[in-house]
């Protein structure tokens, strides 16, 4: 069940809302759990058993490492064995099918498997539970003894999908004491239209244009058509995630919770160190926490910091899918922050801000090509036409006719991407005037029509 769809909008979410405020509070755990494993169903019929799975041994295994802790024991053979079953479940179904292709590629060979359809959220609830098990190993959080509780945390429908990646001692204490008011779930349903607004609006309307032109025969294809697809791809995966982002956290918000920001205006980098500091926050924090910081960070010689980036950021693009293209935007990145780091750095904060702020940009939009593309081989064809290669020409009819069609468009992207418009969005929405609710009414109703209405209405990371 998409948050951007009719029945989330209109049957799920009032009910849910309702028996959430109408029942005592101490039934408010007990909705939302039973809501979230609902809401994953809706969807993953099968899967959600994998899920309850999931939630039962890990809340077991983090009883065992703290009876092992209270005896004098380590429990580190507890934690071990709780990891790796956590990345056995995640790699059975999420990479086994490229594990097997690669085989098959390299060795010249016809292995049939089956191939299995992708839990969605899996990645996101497994990293959950791995930074539960670890934090109750390293003394950062207490053991959660209710296993509800814990299910509740693990399955939460608001961030379930999509993250952001919440770590258990960020809301332990919310778990059991959070604060409702109108102020709060006023700011939640502000936040949560301004996201659907950048979800059902311009993501869905930029992806369609990146998807036509994917799909442009050879002769229509010219060098900024390529460019011109790219960024609206570029601005598409912003307003499709952050969007998702923002409506996860403004649930939360209704319901009490307050989750981490998983994105600060990303496009307003000036470099690509920058650029990830404010794009995915929770995954770049996770990762730096339980990957980066235990293999020695930057405390160590520089080769060996240079090998750590290289294997966090393969490990990174890995993680976004089962594909040796996403292991290359992973690398990609890496290589990147190592020249930033030791090469050219310097340099580039000398520069101007606008050069800067291109420089980031064409690195970030090239690097969306390895993303985007359905593998390595589709993704250097597109970057070759980007670059002039081949007989292509820079610009052609169609050019013309994509750039007028979609201007507005596309230069409404582009502010949007910047800080103000949420700023002034949310000045307007707050003070509860008319013009403040003519606007939020308006991006609902205008996100509502174009759900009725179109029937494209992808998201990018269901598959991760």
């Amino acid at each position: 069940m998409l948050f951007s769809s009719i029945v989330f909008i209109f049957y799920f979410l009032p009910i849910v809302l309702a028996a959430y405020y109408l029942l005592p509070k101490k039934c408010r755990n007990g909705v939302l759990l039973i809501a979230s494993i609902f809401f994953y169903s809706w969807g993953e019929p099968v899967y959600v058993f994998l899920m309850i799975f999931s939630a039962v041994f890990n809340y077991i295994m983090a009883i065992d490492i703290g009876v092992a802790q209270r005896h004098g024991e380590s429990g580190k053979s507890s934690l071990v064995y709780t990891i790796i079953m956590n990345l056995f479940i995640l790699c059975f179904f999420k990479y086994f099918g490229f594990l097997m292709d690669t085989i098959n590629s390299i060795f010249n060979c016809n292995i049939h498997y089956t191939s299995l359809a992708l839990p969605i959220g899996i990645s996101f609830y497994t990293f959950q539970a791995l930074s539960y098990i670890i934090d109750v190993y390293r003394g950062n959080t207490k053991v959660q003894v209710d296993v509800f509780k814990f299910a509740l945390y693990l399955a939460l429908f608001p961030q379930l999908i999509a993250g952001p990646i919440v770590k258990y001692k960020d809301i332990a204490e919310q778990l059991d004491n959070r604060e409702t008011n109108l102020e709060k779930f006023g700011s939640g349903c502000i936040r949560f239209i301004f996201g659907l607004g950048k979800k059902v609006i311009l993501a869905n309307s930029l992806g369609a244009l990146y998807t036509t032109i994917q799909g442009l025969p050879d002769s229509n294809i010219s060098v900024l058509t390529y460019w011109i697809g790219i960024l609206a791809y570029t601005m598409q995966i912003y307003f499709d995630f952050s969007g998702y982002s923002d409506m996860a956290i403004g649930l939360g918000r209704m319901f009490g919770f307050e989750f981490m920001e998983n994105f600060n205006y990303p496009y307003i980098s000036k470099s690509v160190t920058e650029f990830w500091r404010r794009w995915h926050i929770s995954l770049s924090t996770w990762f730096k926490e339980y990957l980066y910081i235990p293999l020695g960070g930057n405390r160590v010689t520089v080769p060996r910091h240079i090998l750590n980036l290289l294997i966090v950021w393969s490990l990174t693009g890995l993680w976004h899918g089962a594909s040796w293209n996403f292991v290359a935007w992973g690398t990609y990145y890496g290589i990147l922050l190592i020249f930033e780091k030791y090469i050219y750095g310097s340099y580039i904060e000398k520069a101007p801000e606008w050069a800067q702020h291109v420089y980031t940009m064409l690195i970030v939009m090239i690097g969306w090509v390895f993303f985007s593309s359905a593998d390595l081989t589709a993704a250097a064809e597109y970057i070759k036409v980007m670059f002039g290669g081949g007989a292509h020409p820079f610009a052609n009819i169609y050019t013309l006719y994509i750039i007028r069609t979609n201007l507005i468009l596309i230069a409404l992207g582009c502010v949007i991407c910047t800080e103000e418009p949420y700023r002034q969005f949310t000045v307007f929405a707050k003070r509860h005037s008319l013009p403040g609710m003519l606007i939020m009414a308006g991006v609902f109703i205008l996100s509502v029509a174009y759900l009725v209405f179109s029937s494209y209405n992808p998201f990018l990371y269901f598959r991760f």
